[in-house]
């Protein structure tokens, strides 16, 4: 079996152990933003502060993530704030940092993506904070202190990774060449954070006070709605620019892991189904994906 196979196979693998194993899973989820972080800081160590470069592309994609997210949850709000939550996390959520080996592969400029996956990560920083101290899950909180609270996990986590592999660029070139050659620990690093957070999100529902079916059927059709939308739209955007592939997927392929924990950590544990489902449907695109790209003999 060839590294790539082995890939291919290892998410679905990674969400069944989760699934099958949730509460051991859930009894280390404490360890996610850990491994959120080794996973960005891994990834940073590949990009060149010296090559990043913020475009109109860029900003414009940052514009339908941030934005799309805000309008989404405010159309659902009024009909269920925990729907609304959901759904909101499927567009709000960075671009995962894998999206650019996959736009790699479709044939998108690595560079390009790259410039978008830290300004995403960096956008989501700076607003996550104030949105989720507005709509999350703690009214016995003040506005302030909720603010407070996620600034302190929020930002670190987002933030440092970059920051770290700049200085390491810097003062310890030698470690950071040795971590830019072993990307795919990145890779491992999201399948076992997706097993832990999976692990999570099957616990809650197991042990869940009153089923939600309904609720959760409706955020996993809804994901798969804004799923779709989100390539199309981003394809789109990218045609305009140059770059179909790299739109699509800096647009639709997101940070899920980050997503889920976000979801468990500071909205209704319940609204971590949307991005838990988002997961599949994203996969099941890449993969169909892939799948025309090298039928059409471009792999």
């Amino acid at each position: 079996m060839t590294s790539q196979q082995r890939r291919t196979i290892a998410l679905p693998i990674a969400m069944a152990l989760g699934a099958v194993f949730h509460g051991f899973f859930n009894r280390i989820s404490f360890l996610t933003p850990w491994l959120i972080f080794a996973m960005l800081l891994v990834t940073y160590c590949r990009i060149s502060a010296r090559e990043v470069r913020f475009t109109r592309f860029h900003w414009g994609l940052l514009t339908l993530q941030l934005g799309g997210g805000v309008l989404l949850y405010l159309l659902l709000a009024p009909v269920n704030g925990v729907l609304a939550q959901g759904v909101f996390m499927c567009s709000f959520i960075p671009t995962a940092m894998a999206a650019t080996t996959i736009g790699g592969m479709l044939g998108a400029d690595v560079a390009t993506m790259a410039s978008f996956c830290l300004l995403s990560n960096m956008g989501v920083a700076v607003a996550a904070p104030v949105l989720f101290a507005l709509i999350g899950a703690h009214p016995e909180y003040s506005f302030l202190r909720s603010l407070t609270l996620i600034l302190w996990r929020v930002v670190p986590l987002l933030i440092l990774p970059f920051v770290c592999a700049v200085a390491l660029d810097r003062f310890l070139p030698r470690w950071h060449e040795a971590v830019r050659r072993r990307q795919i620990v990145s890779f491992w690093l999201w399948a076992v954070s997706l097993t832990i957070v999976m692990g999570r999100t099957v616990e809650f529902l197991v042990h869940q006070p009153r089923a939600h079916y309904g609720m959760e059927i409706a955020m996993a059709l809804l994901a798969l709605v804004v799923c779709l939308t989100q390539f199309a739209v981003g394809r789109t955007v990218g045609r305009r620019y140059g770059d179909t592939v790299a739109g699509g997927q800096s647009l639709g392929q997101k940070n899920t892991v980050l997503a889920i924990w976000m979801a468990q950590t500071w909205l209704d544990p319940l609204a971590s189904v949307a991005p838990a489902a988002y997961v599949v449907w994203q996969n099941i695109v890449n993969s169909i994906q892939l799948w025309r790209y090298k039928g059409a003999g471009k792999v």
